[in-house]
């Protein structure tokens, strides 16, 4: 990989612990100390992904993520506190596509960093279609690409992901779960809270375009895609 991970945390000893493990994992790293030194390092070295301290002098992790997504797609990884649910969750809603609970181990953030990176540049399994297409909305497999009535939707990685596994079979209800292990495999500690707070993301990006029918919500099992016809009769709470 020619681009770095930038690691962000005001905590020296944080950033060593993770560049160490992810240089075992053969990955470049380049870090930073606040979140405006994070914004400089993101121009100056064109990071394949951040990984992102919530908790940060100068500018906070939530600020810097925002900031990103104002952008574009990069992929961005929380590190937050366990007393900061709240905020991961905000993180999730601004575009996050993960975050590991401090204290952490060293193996599963370079575990989640390399499931993201896989998401972001494998192309759709061959068994797959690269082009769907289903009532108003179309996806990309190749280009990552999402639109609704030929108007492009911005999508982060794991909004993709998510939007990809239930259109690849438009008729099944997906649970959490099913949906966890497509995207990362199973053993993730990714929860239904996440699932549900891109799912959100997800209804909120598209109703914008009309697209207010884009997923039901089966109580009590999970999520299939909707109709797609920009009516909202189907589409679930």
């Amino acid at each position: 990989m020619t681009q770095p991970i930038l690691i962000v945390d005001d905590e020296p000893h944080i950033r060593e612990l993770l560049a160490f493990a992810l240089g075992k994992a053969g990955y470049a790293t380049v870090e930073a100390a606040d979140g405006e030194a994070a914004l400089e390092a993101i121009a100056a070295h064109k990071p394949a992904l951040v990984v992102l301290d919530i908790n940060m002098p100068r500018l906070n992790g939530l600020d810097v993520c925002r900031r990103i997504r104002a952008e574009g797609q990069l992929p961005v990884l929380l590190l937050s506190s366990r007393d900061d649910e709240i905020d991961r969750v905000l993180g999730i809603e601004l575009g996050a596509d993960d975050y590991v609970v401090k204290p952490f181990s060293p193996r599963e953030v370079t575990a989640r960093v390399s499931a993201i990176l896989r998401r972001a540049s494998a192309a759709a399994p061959a068994e797959e279609p690269k082009l769907v297409s289903h009532g108003r909305l179309s996806l990309e497999a190749d280009a990552w690409r999402a639109a609704w009535g030929g108007d492009e939707a911005a999508l982060t990685v794991t909004e993709f992901g998510i939007l990809w596994t239930l259109a690849s079979a438009p008729r099944r209800v997906f649970s959490r779960d099913a949906i966890i292990d497509r995207l990362r495999g199973p053993g993730f500690a990714l929860t239904d809270r996440t699932i549900d707070s891109h799912v959100r993301n997800l209804r909120a990006k598209f109703a914008k375009l009309g697209g207010v029918d884009l997923i039901e919500t089966r109580p009590g099992v999970g999520y299939r895609l909707g109709p797609c016809q920009g009516t909202s009769e189907s589409a679930g709470a």
